[in-house]
C-alpha cells in the first residue's frame, strides 16, 4: 500500500535536515539550536539480536503541549501541560534503511494497537506489574524506553535509532516560513480541532497549521479525510520550504532549521552527521524504492482485559511483515498466510 503522506513527511523532515549543511557551504554560522537527547534505551534487556547491517529507526510524533505558549493553546483548544498530564504519541512510524541503503520501508503502527505493556517502575521505584492497554500508554508511562521494548517484544525487531516530533516544533516550522498556503474545497467547521475555514485559499499559520492536519470529523471521512488533507499540506509545505523566497533568504531559512531542529528528540547515540546522512538517503531514494504499509490488523474494534475499541495484530501477517524486514528481505504487496 503506497502512502503519499509518509514519503512526503520525511522529504520535509529530510530538507530541513539537509539545508543545515547547505547553510554552513554558505558560510552562515547562525544555527544555534542543538538537538535534544533522552536515553532512549535506558534499562532495556533481553532485546532482539541485530540480524543485519540495515538500520530501523523508531519516528514518534509527540502531542506534548510543552514549550507551547499559552496563547498558542487557547487558540488550539488541546488544554495545557495541566490538562494534559505526560504525554503520548499521536504518529508512531517504524523506518526500515536497507543494508545497502538503496531501499527504505515506512511502516505505519496505529497507535491504538492492543498491547501487553511490560513490568515498570514508577518516579518513586514502585514496581507496576504488566497491564495490556493500547501502545501509545506505553510511551504515556515510560517514555521512549518503555515504548521502545514493548514494539520490541511485540515485533521482535531491534530498534537502533529513536527520533520524536513535537507539536511545538511543527507549530514553529509553519511560522518560521511565514505559513504555508493550502485550498480548501469546502467550508470546514470542526468542532473538535476547532478550526473554521470558509472555502477557498488560505494562509494558514503554524497554530491553525496544525488544526488543519488534525481535522478529521467535519466531512464524515474520518481518518481518509485527514490522511488526504495532510498529504495536501504537506506538499504545500514542501514547495514553500523550496521556494525561492526560502532558500534564498538566509534569515528566514535559519530559521526554519532552527524550528526544525527544536522539533526534533533524538535518542543519546544518534548525531547530527547521522541525521544528515539519513536525510539525504530518504532523499535520494526514488518513490519505487520506498515501500508504506500499515501493520496488517485482524480486528479494528477489539475490546478485552478491559482495553476498548483497540486494533489487533494479525498474528500471522504481522508476523509475517516483520520476519521480512527483520531479514532484510523484500516487502511484498501483501503478505499471506501459507495455504498449508
Amino acid at each position: 500500500m503506497k502512502s503519499p503522506r509518509a514519503i512526503r513527511f520525511f522529504t520535509i523532515a529530510s530538507i530541513a535536515i539537509v539545508g543545515i549543511s547547505a547553510i554552513s557551504w554558505a558560510g552562515l554560522g547562525r544555527i544555534t539550536s542543538a538537538i535534544p537527547r533522552v536515553d532512549a534505551f535506558a534499562g532495556l534487556e533481553n532485546r532482539p539480536k541485530k540480524e543485519s547491517s540495515a538500520v530501523n529507526y523508531l519516528i514518534v510524533g509527540s502531542d506534548t503541549r510543552e514549550g507551547l505558549s499559552r496563547e498558542e493553546i487557547k487558540r488550539l483548544k488541546v488544554g495545557g501541560t495541566d490538562v494534559a498530564a505526560g504525554k503520548r504519541s499521536d504518529t508512531m512510524l517504524l523506518i526500515h534503511i536497507s543494508k545497502k541503503r538503496d531501499k527504505a520501508a515506512i511502516i505505519s503502527i496505529p497507535r491504538d494497537s492492543y498491547a501487553l505493556i511490560p513490568e515498570r517502575s514508577d518516579s518513586q521505584g514502585k514496581v507496576i506489574p504488566a497491564a495490556y492497554s493500547k501502545i501509545n500508554s506505553s510511551y504515556n508511562w515510560g517514555g521512549a524506553p518503555l515504548l521502545i521494548e514493548t514494539l520490541e517484544n511485540m515485533s521482535g525487531i531491534r530498534i537502533d535509532h529513536y527520533v520524536e516530533l513535537n507539536f511545538v516544533g511543527f507549530v514553529r516550522m509553519v511560522d518560521a516560513l511565514g505559513g504555508v498556503e493550502i485550498c480548501t474545497k469546502k467550508d470546514i467547521d470542526d468542532p473538535k480541532s476547532h478550526l473554521t475555514l470558509p472555502a477557498g485559499t488560505h494562509v494558514l499559520d503554524g497554530v491553525d497549521s496544525l488544526k488543519f492536519v488534525r481535522t478529521r470529523v467535519f466531512d464524515g471521512l474520518g481518518d481518509l479525510g485527514r490522511m488526504k488533507r495532510q498529504q495536501e499540506f504537506a506538499s504545500a509545505m514542501l514547495r514553500k520550504a523550496t521556494s525561492a523566497g526560502v532558500l534564498l533568504n538566509p534569515v528566514k531559512m535559519v530559521d526554519f532549521i532552527n524550528s526544525a531542529l527544536d522539533s526534533v528528540v533524538t535518542d543519546e547515540g544518534l548525531s547530527q552527521g547521522d541525521l544528515l546522512t539519513l536525510g539525504k538517503q530518504l532523499r535520494n531514494l526514488s518513490a519505487s524504492n520506498v515501500r508504506t504499509l500499515t501493520i496488517p490488523l485482524k480486528y479494528y474494534n477489539y475490546n478485552k482485559n478491559g482495553v476498548s475499541a483497540a486494533v489487533l495484530w494479525d498474528p500471522v501477517l504481522a508476523s509475517e511483515l516483520f520476519e521480512r524486514i527483520k531479514n532484510d528481505e523484500a516487502l511484498i504487496e501483501q503478505v499471506r498466510p501459507d495455504p498449508s
